[in-house]
Formats: C-alpha cells, sequence, structure tokens
C-alpha cells in the first residue's frame, strides 16, 4: 500500500511540474515588436581624431630625456569622443556622446543602440563629428521604407564613407 502511495504522488508531483512548465513555455505570449513597428539598431565602433596635434621637441627637452625616450615628434594619444545626431521625418530621434575607450582614453567609442519607431516612409538625417572642434564630419540623408516587423541597422566606417544601411 505504501508503494501505491508513493507512486501516486510522485505522478501528481510530476504532472504539476508538467502542467507548470507546459504553462510558462507558452505564455505569457512575448511580443517582440508591435505589428505597426519597426526596428533601428544603431551599432559601430569608431576611432575619433587625436585630441591634440603632433610637436616637435627641442634641443633642450631632448638633451633632458634619457637617451632611449630621445624622440623628436611627440604625438597625445587621447581621442575626441564621438557625436552621433539622428533626425527622423525632420524631428530629433537620438542624440548620444560616445567617449573613447581605454586607461588613456584612445580607444574606438562604441555605439549600439535599439529603437523602436512605426513603420512606414521614414526620411532619415545621421550627422557625425569625430574632432575635439565638434565639426560635423560626416552626414548622410535617405529615406526608407520600414515594413511592420523589419529592422535596419545603421553602421559607420569611415574607410567606406561613411554611414551604411543595411535592411533585413
Amino acid at each position: 500500500m505504501k508503494t501505491v502511495l508513493r507512486y501516486l504522488a510522485q505522478a501528481v508531483l510530476y504532472g504539476a511540474f508538467f502542467a507548470f512548465v507546459g504553462y510558462f513555455s507558452t505564455s505569457p505570449r512575448f511580443e517582440h515588436l508591435r505589428p505597426d513597428e519597426a526596428l533601428i539598431r544603431i551599432s559601430f565602433s569608431h576611432a575619433a581624431q587625436r585630441v591634440g596635434e603632433c610637436r616637435e621637441r627641442s634641443d633642450e627637452e631632448l638633451a633632458k630625456l634619457a637617451p632611449n625616450m630621445r624622440l623628436r615628434t611627440v604625438c597625445p594619444r587621447e581621442r575626441a569622443p564621438v557625436l552621433l545626431e539622428i533626425d527622423m521625418d525632420g524631428k530629433p530621434l537620438y542624440k548620444l556622446t560616445a567617449q573613447p575607450t581605454g586607461l588613456q582614453k584612445d580607444g574606438q567609442s562604441t555605439v549600439y543602440r535599439r529603437l523602436t519607431v512605426k513603420s512606414g516612409q521614414r526620411h532619415f538625417a545621421a550627422r557625425l563629428s569625430d574632432h575635439s572642434s565638434g565639426v560635423i564630419g560626416y552626414t548622410k540623408e535617405f529615406s526608407i521604407d520600414l515594413a511592420p516587423g523589419k529592422v535596419m541597422v545603421l553602421d559607420f566606417n569611415a574607410a567606406q564613407g561613411g554611414f551604411i544601411i543595411h535592411q533585413g
């Protein structure tokens, strides 16, 4: 009799566990995007211009240095922050100042952002500054049809001329 009760209790507990797992495998329903929305991903890393100019050391400065440290030209390591501005349909959508990485602030500035917007025909203007003066060095204006549930990726590569748009 004890064996039968033990198997019955195990069956009830296993059944409750399977019901628990079964319910939460389908509920609550998760929506990645609403039916009338599209996703914009901004993702890139960029090494901005250096903050200062290279300079030549004088003969007096070189004489004060150890022989292995006597480089005539000295360049600063620190890089400027990257300023990114994106407008959608003439209104500001996103603005960010990304600081350079590294202990000496000499690394790349990294940007990753997900923006959910209404789907449809949209006009974008993207601007990027990688100078310490804040002068906009890269601009791109484009129109794109954002289909519901689709993803647009905005990338940046200075070697390829600036902003790159991928739509999937």
